[in-house]
């Protein structure tokens, strides 16, 4: 249970509701912030409009949305249209024991919790968040890929870049409907498994030559690798789906100009299934609190 922990939430989107909901029902004190135009009420919960240099005050918890902050501490969140901001006075409010939970962090969001020493916890970088969230990340995939081509994935010449996470299950669900997939990797190791596995594996620096006859790309890394270079060489009837965070590993300039469709698809969890993404990040984030909560106490 959370009785007595106090927990504000900043901004957001679906998912951030199911989050409330589970840890509403752990008893915890929540606070939202950013939520003005939400239509869904919660029984017992403080809504606030603004975000004020008082917002944290005695606040154990701060939840921020799957992408924390943008590079100039701006907080996303579908139920309003006030801007949220996080800044260097509002931060000042938070007790030293406090900690924020986010997906990913940035480079403010980071520099601006170390000048407090305040502790940022990224949920996306646990590898039990990225597996599950891999899971939705796939399907949305798929469904981005049919709804741009005009051929089945079965029997279509498929390629994944990279064999992380997310690369795996994407490569899983593509052999599983019937496409012949193709993996680019950069270690040995790995090249091993994806053979083991009855992929075909080729090593990223063949990437050129790989990419001749195929029909789908789906890209996980998230660095220029589908440069134009490699792009000359797609044929046009390709579609490129990239799935790592923004800005992506694509030159998509180069893409357009070519007339080769590539599409920037980050955050596809909570886009296409906000209900099962929401619930991996309440399951896990409550879990941590708790813990984190009984330390506090056996301390």
């Amino acid at each position: 249970m959370l009785t007595g922990i106090e927990v504000a939430f900043v901004g957001g989107d679906a998912r951030q509701l199911e989050v409330i909901d589970k840890l509403s029902q752990l008893d915890a004190s929540i606070t939202l912030i950013g939520f003005d135009n939400l239509q869904q009420s919660f029984s017992g919960i403080h809504k606030m409009v603004d975000l004020t240099k008082d917002a944290f005050v005695r606040k154990d918890v701060i939840i921020l949305p799957p992408v924390g902050t943008d590079d100039a501490g701006r907080v996303d969140s579908i139920f309003s249209t006030k801007e949220l901001i996080l800044t260097d006075q509002i931060l000042a409010g938070l007790p030293n024991h406090a900690k924020i939970y986010t997906g990913m962090s940035k480079k403010y969001l980071n520099d601006l919790c170390a000048a407090h020493g305040i502790q940022v916890i990224e949920l996306f970088e646990r590898d039990d968040v990225a597996i599950y969230n891999s899971i939705p990340t796939a399907e949305g995939a798929i469904m981005l890929a049919i709804q741009n081509t005009d051929i089945t994935i079965h029997g279509s010449q498929s390629m994944v870049l990279g064999f992380g996470r997310t690369g795996f299950t994407m490569a899983r669900t593509l052999k599983g409907l019937g496409a012949s997939v193709k993996i680019g990797v950069r270690r040995p190791e790995h090249y091993a498994r994806v053979w083991e596995m009855g992929f075909q594996p080729f090593y990223i620096k063949d990437l050129f030559e790989q990419v001749a006859n195929i029909d789908l790309l789906f890209n996980t890394i998230p660095t220029m690798i589908v440069t134009a270079q490699v792009i000359m060489n797609i044929p046009h009837r390709a579609v490129i789906i990239d799935l790592a965070s923004k800005p992506g590993g694509t030159d998509f300039r180069f893409a357009e100009k070519r007339g080769v469709k590539a599409i920037l698809a980050p955050g596809l969890p909570g886009l296409v299934a906000p209900k099962t993404a929401g619930r991996i990040i309440a399951s896990t984030l409550s879990q941590l609190i708790e813990e984190d909560f009984k330390k506090g106490n056996d301390a």
